[in-house]
């Protein structure tokens, strides 16, 4: 009579088939993982657009995308850096999409799917989670090495011409984002000016030629969502899931670049 229990060779074949369907599955369930992800960053897209739109229509334009006049801590304070960020208020302050100082009043501006290995970004709000388009939202001050048209008054959707092929937010690389980060041969040399200066749209090809902050390379340039994808929020409020090369911008002559309609108001 066979005595009860496993011998060593079955205990082995167990083992051997586990770890065979363990390999096999875990290619599986990455990708269910990030299938998540990317549905949860499309939430948050769609809840920072509905925010922005908001704001639109009981102010009459967008917000600042950042406000340097506003002297008192934001909601939930500091979002940046000290050694790396201005000091202001921001488009995600204004809209009300960070509320209080809990990790939970905060989790609609951070993206679950950024690929950031430096600790000093990790936990940087403004750092690798959603910017919007400086067209729109502009400053009320110059950030080095940006023209003026980013500076001034805030746009309103009734400047928009084409509103629903026109970027609102996006996920990015900085909490700020503009065509000159969309293409390979911009205005003037981006990433020696400070962190807004490094914005990206992760997983465009050019940015393997970026000067790129320590520790946004992974984020940059394999991007964040499957085949290279991105979450992007259209100013007439449809939230459409793009290959990052869709945003890229081309130049077609030695001072002329083609942004309109996906970057440009007009």
């Amino acid at each position: 009579m066979r005595p009860g229990g496993f011998t060593l060779v079955e205990l082995l074949v167990v083992i051997t088939i586990i770890a065979l369907l363990a390999g096999l599955l875990s290619p599986v369930f990455r990708s269910a993982r990030q299938r998540a992800r990317t549905t949860v960053c499309g939430s948050h897209v769609k809840g920072l657009l509905v925010g922005l739109i908001a704001y639109d229509s009981e102010h009459g334009s967008f917000p600042y995308g950042y406000d340097s006049r506003r002297r008192t801590p934001p909601p939930g304070g500091f979002p940046g850096n000290l050694m790396i960020d201005p000091i202001g208020w921001w488009w995600f302050h204004l809209t009300g999409a960070v509320r209080g100082g809990a990790t939970r009043d905060k989790d609609l501006v951070r993206c679950p799917s950024k690929r950031l290995k430096d600790p000093m970004l990790k936990g940087n709000l403004l750092a690798a989670n959603y910017g919007v388009n400086r067209a729109l939202c502009k400053n009320t001050i110059a950030s080095s090495p940006f023209d003026p048209a980013y500076v001034g008054e805030p746009l309103s959707a009734t400047n928009v011409r084409r509103p629903g092929s026109t970027l609102l937010v996006v996920d990015s690389g900085y909490s700020l984002i503009c065509w000159w980060h969309a293409t390979a041969e911009p205005p003037v040399t981006l990433g020696d000016h400070g962190i807004e200066d490094t914005a990206y749209v992760p997983g465009l090809e050019i940015n393997k030629d970026r000067i790129l902050w320590p520790g946004q390379t992974a984020d940059a340039i394999a991007g964040r969502h499957p085949n290279k994808t991105v979450n992007v929020g259209y100013v007439d409020g449809q939230v459409v899931v793009e290959k990052a090369g869709a945003l890229l911008v081309e130049q077609y002559d030695p001072n002329a670049w083609d942004y309109s309609p996906l970057w440009g108001p007009r």
